[in-house]
This record gives structure tokens, C-alpha cells and sequence, in this order.
């Protein structure tokens, strides 16, 4: 079989997911929501031009994002129901990230990464991903509520693969607006739990889906995870450590270990690379890691390390029905 189509595809995949991130940054499932809406009903709403709307619409059409009648009005299917803001797990924040122009540049410097082990953002850029998000509130915001839909797809996944029997107290660390957490503390109705990130990224308060019982056990906690985290018998560490290079991921795991109650837990919630079922999406990620933070993901083996380095037990592995596990992680057996 010749195989030159799926490569075409894969070389020019790129304008996929620009259409699809510009129909997300538009809202274009959101105004559909209502029903259906002609081109001209459409371009008005979202503030666009008809004409190129209508060539940007032929696309994703064609993709199985949008159908369109034969009097040409559009409707969502339940594809492109996914980038509704309601959705749940919705993925138009995800597409979104990419109407930044220095994430969607960064990926473009891939090679450099390749040739020199160098951050691609941060070669390009001048300054690491986390410095330039602090100053773009556009992009934080996105970046934010990226993390936070794509937690909600895996937090009940995580929060009932674990027995928090005999735990007290738990910190979110590197929480975000808290997605996870809120799982968790409604999952397990005797943890009270804490939140724990940047100022820049902290909400003000619980969710507003959270429960009375889960908003009267969540409180937030400002700082950075390199100097001091809140006392607890357990830190959820959801995607951090990916983020970091072995030596941060050191630091971090040694502070929390400085806070741990006796007997405490750590569990670090992450993709691992070579993952039965998991080896294309884990691999992507790693691509990711080194394109936009400078980090990595890693083995099962390579987690192992690290613990060890900073003073743990080799990690116990709880497997979940999400693309995630879960590592159990104990100063002692």
C-alpha cells in the first residue's frame, strides 16, 4: 500500500490544528449551542469576516467539526461539541494555548532542541515559559483553564483509583484552580485539603461545582514548591514533576519530604513513558516537555530514581482508568 497520504498528513498536520484552534478562539461551538445559525448569522456573532469564515468553515466541515444543511445553516456535531466552554473536560482551552504566538513559534524551533538538548522556548524567547506567562495575563489565563478542563477528565479517574484511608490532610501542590483537588476532597469526605501554587495562579475560592461539604474543607496557599510547601500527611503532585529537569524534580520531592507528617504519602500523578496503550500520547508529551517548560516525561524506573535521590522509597505504581497512574511514595515502608 502506498503509504505517502498518511505521511502528507502528518507533514501538513499543522493546518488541522490551526483551523481547529482558531474555531475554538472563536467560540464557534459556543454560538452554535443555540442551534443553528447561518454563515452570515455566524460571522456576526463572533465578529468575523463572512467570506473567510466560509473558507474556514469548509475545513472544518470537512474534518467532522461542523455539518452544514442544504439551506447552508451550521450546526455543532458532537465532535465540535467538545470546544464548548460548558463541555465537561472541554477541550477548547487546550486549543486555544495555540493562538499564543510564542508557543505556537516555540514549536517551530523544535529542531534547535533536537540538535542542542537546549528549551526551545526558552532558546527562542529569551526567557522560560513560566516567567513569560507571569507577564502575559492572556496567556496565563489560557494556560490555566487548559490545566483545569484537562484535569477534570482524569481527577475521578485518580481520586478513586487511591485509598486515602487513615489520611488527614492534603495539598494540591502545583494545584492550579484546584480541579483535581476538588475530586478528591469529594471522593473522601474526611480529608480536608489545601491548594497550593503561584499568586498568579491560584483562585480565589473553591469551584463553583464544588459541594458545600468539599468548599468547608478547601483552603489556598500561595508560594513556590521550591522553597516551602503546608504541612499535610499527603501532597498530590499532578503533572509537576514533568515540567522539571531531574535536578528541580529533586528539590521539589525534598520539600515536600521536609513538610510530610509521619507517615506520610506523596503521590505523584503523571504519564509514564512506554505505557501499554499509552506510547504515541506519552512520547508527544515528552516532545512537549522540551518544547514549552524544558522538562521531560519518564519511566517508570526513571521516577525511581528520583525518589530515591530525595530521600524516598522506591515509588508503588496504582494504575488508573485514565491515561495516568498514580505513584505512591513513602520516606518508609
Amino acid at each position: 500500500m502506498d503509504a505517502t497520504p498518511d505521511l502528507r498528513s502528518m507533514i501538513i498536520g499543522f493546518r488541522t490544528s490551526a483551523a481547529v484552534s482558531t474555531a475554538a478562539e472563536l467560540g464557534l461551538s459556543d454560538e452554535l449551542a443555540s442551534g443553528p445559525m447561518s454563515l452570515a448569522q455566524l460571522a456576526a456573532r463572533v465578529g468575523a469576516d463572512e467570506d473567510t469564515l466560509g473558507r474556514l468553515m469548509r475545513v472544518l466541515v470537512a474534518l467532522g467539526l461542523y455539518a452544514v444543511s442544504t439551506e447552508g445553516t451550521y450546526t455543532a456535531t458532537s465532535l465540535g461539541a467538545g470546544l464548548r466552554t460548558d463541555a465537561p473536560g472541554s477541550l477548547r482551552p487546550l486549543a486555544r494555548t495555540l493562538q499564543d504566538p510564542a508557543t505556537w513559534a516555540a514549536w517551530g524551533h523544535l529542531t534547535h532542541s533536537v540538535r542542542t538538548g537546549d528549551n526551545a522556548f526558552s532558546a527562542l524567547h529569551g526567557e522560560d515559559v513560566w516567567t513569560y506567562r507571569a507577564s502575559h495575563a492572556r496567556a496565563n489565563a489560557v494556560f490555566n483553564d487548559n490545566m483545569a478542563a484537562l484535569t477534570s477528565r482524569v481527577a475521578t479517574a485518580v481520586a478513586s483509583s487511591y485509598d486515602f484511608t487513615g489520611l488527614t490532610s492534603v495539598v494540591d501542590v502545583g494545584g492550579g484552580l484546584g480541579a483535581l483537588l476538588e475530586a478528591v476532597l469529594a471522593g473522601h469526605e474526611h480529608l480536608d485539603g489545601t491548594v497550593f501554587d503561584l499568586p498568579q495562579v491560584l483562585p480565589a475560592g473553591p469551584p463553583s461545582t464544588a459541594s458545600e461539604s468539599v468548599a468547608s474543607r478547601w483552603s489556598v496557599a500561595a508560594g513556590s514548591f521550591f522553597d516551602a510547601v503546608p504541612p499535610a500527611d499527603a501532597y498530590l503532585l499532578k503533572k509537576v514533576l514533568h515540567d522539571w529537569s531531574d535536578t528541580k524534580c529533586v528539590e521539589i520531592l525534598r520539600t515536600c519530604r521536609r513538610s510530610l507528617a509521619p507517615g506520610g504519602v506523596v503521590l505523584v500523578v503523571e504519564l509514564v513513558l512506554d505505557r501499554p496503550g499509552h506510547e504515541l500520547e506519552s512520547a508527544l508529551s515528552d516532545l512537549n516537555m522540551l518544547v514549552l517548560p524544558g522538562g521531560r516525561e519518564r519511566t517508570a524506573a526513571e521516577f525511581d530514581a528520583l525518589f530515591v535521590a530525595a530521600g524516598f522509597e522506591p515509588a508503588r505504581l496504582v494504575e488508573t482508568d485514565a491515561d495516568v497512574v498514580i505513584l505512591e511514595v513513602r520516606t518508609d515502608r
